[in-house]
C-alpha cells in the first residue's frame, strides 16, 4: 500500500516542473516578458544543451553491466510493435505520413519514467521498481531519443528533397560527370549496379541525415555517457568533481526548462488544448491503452511476471515525457499534440 510518505514523495518530484510550466505560461499570456523569438531561442538552448547534458548524466549514472536483458528485450518489441501498426494505420488511412508516424510513437511509448515513474513505481513495488525504471530512461537515452532524432531528421530532409525536384537530376549529373572521369572498366562495373534516381535520392538523404546526426549534441553526449559508464563500473572511477557538479547543475536544470518552453508554447496557442479535443482523445488512447497493451503484449511474449511485468506495464501508461515535445518543437512537427500530452 502506497503511505502518504510515498505520496509526499511523488510530489515533491513532480510539482516544481509545473511550477516551472506555469511561470512560462503567464510570463508571455499575462505579463508579455518573452517574445516569440526568445521562445524559440529558449526551446533551441533546451533541446542542444540541456537534454544532451541531462543524457549524459543519465547514461553514466547506470551501470550498464547489470542491465535486466528480459527488460531491454520487452522495451524493444514494445517500440517495434507500435512503429509496425503507426505504419500500418498511417498506410491504410493516407493520413499524415511519417510526421504521424512520429507524433504516434512520442505519445505512444515514450513516457515520463525519469521525475514521476520512478517515485510513484518504488512507492507500489519497491526498490525493484526504481532500478528497473533507472534502465528505462537510460534505454530511452542512448536509443529511442537517438532513433526520434533520426526520424526528424529524415523526415526533414525527405521534406526538403520533394520541394526540390531538380535534386534528382542534379544528382544524376553530378554522378555521370565523376564516371566520365573514371576509366572504361570502372564506369561499366558501376553502371552494372542499380544508380536510379530513386535510389540516389534515398542515398543523398541518408548522408544528409548522418551528417545531421553526426552534428547533434544528443548524439555525442550519448555516445560519451555510455563509454564513460562502462568505464566507471568497470574499474570504479569518478568524474573530478569540479566536471561532475558542472555537469549537474546544467544537468538538473534540463527538466525544468523543457517545462519552462513548454509552458512558452502552450501561452502562444489560443487554447490550452492547443490540438483539438479530437485529437487529445486519440492521444490519450495511444498513451493510456495502445501503449500499456503492446508493452503488455511485449512482456508476456518475453517471459516477463509478477513485479517486472507489473512495473513494465505501468510505466508504460505513465503521461508523455517532456523531451519528445522540445524535439517536436525544434522540427516543428505537431508540438501542439506533445504539449497538450
Amino acid at each position: 500500500m502506497i503511505s502518504v510518505t510515498d505520496v509526499y514523495h511523488v510530489v515533491t518530484a513532480t510539482v516544481p516542473l509545473y511550477v516551472a510550466m506555469i511561470l512560462a505560461y503567464i510570463s508571455v499570456r499575462w505579463w508579455k516578458i518573452f517574445t516569440p523569438e526568445q521562445c524559440s531561442g529558449i526551446n533551441k538552448f533546451v533541446a542542444k544543451f540541456s537534454i544532451p547534458l541531462l543524457s549524459f548524466q543519465i547514461l553514466s549514472e547506470n551501470n550498464p553491466y547489470k542491465m535486466n536483458l528480459r527488460l531491454i528485450l520487452s522495451d524493444f518489441l514494445q517500440k517495434l510493435l507500435a512503429f509496425v501498426a503507426l505504419t500500418v494505420i498511417t498506410r491504410i488511412t493516407t493520413k499524415g505520413g511519417l510526421d504521424f508516424v512520429i507524433t504516434g510513437l512520442s505519445v505512444s511509448i515514450l513516457p515520463n519514467t525519469l521525475i514521476l515513474g520512478i517515485p510513484l513505481l518504488k512507492a507500489m513495488y519497491g526498490p525493484e521498481a526504481a532500478e528497473l525504471l533507472s534502465q528505462i530512461v537510460a534505454l530511452q537515452s542512448l536509443i529511442w531519443y537517438n532513433l526520434l532524432l533520426f526520424l526528424y531528421e529524415f523526415n526533414a530532409a525527405k521534406s526538403a528533397a520533394s520541394v526540390s525536384p531538380s535534386s534528382e537530376a542534379e544528382a544524376t549529373e553530378d554522378l555521370e560527370a565523376t564516371q566520365e572521369s573514371q576509366p572504361k572498366e570502372e564506369v561499366e562495373e558501376a553502371r552494372t549496379r542499380s544508380t536510379s534516381p530513386r535510389k540516389i535520392k534515398t542515398t543523398l538523404i541518408l548522408l544528409t541525415v548522418g551528417r545531421k546526426l553526426l552534428g547533434n549534441p544528443n548524439t555525442h553526449a550519448t555516445i560519451i555517457g555510455l563509454v564513460w559508464a562502462c568505464i566507471r563500473f568497470r574499474w570504479e572511477v569518478k568524474l573530478p568533481a569540479i566536471v561532475d557538479e558542472s555537469i549537474k547543475i546544467l544537468a538538473s536544470g534540463g527538466l525544468g526548462m523543457a517545462m519552462f518552453s513548454l509552458g512558452l508554447f502552450m501561452a502562444s496557442r489560443t487554447s490550452m488544448i492547443a490540438c483539438g479535443s479530437r485529437m487529445t482523445l486519440i492521444a490519450m488512447g495511444l498513451k493510456f491503452i495502445g501503449g500499456p497493451f503492446l508493452m503488455a503484449a511485449a512482456s508476456l511474449a518475453i517471459g516477463m511476471r509478477r513485479t517486472q511485468l507489473r512495473v513494465a506495464i505501468v510505466q508504460a501508461a505513465l503521461p508523455q515525457g517532456i523531451v519528445p515535445f522540445v524535439f517536436a518543437k525544434e522540427y516543428n512537427i505537431h508540438p501542439d499534440i506533445l504539449s497538450t500530452g
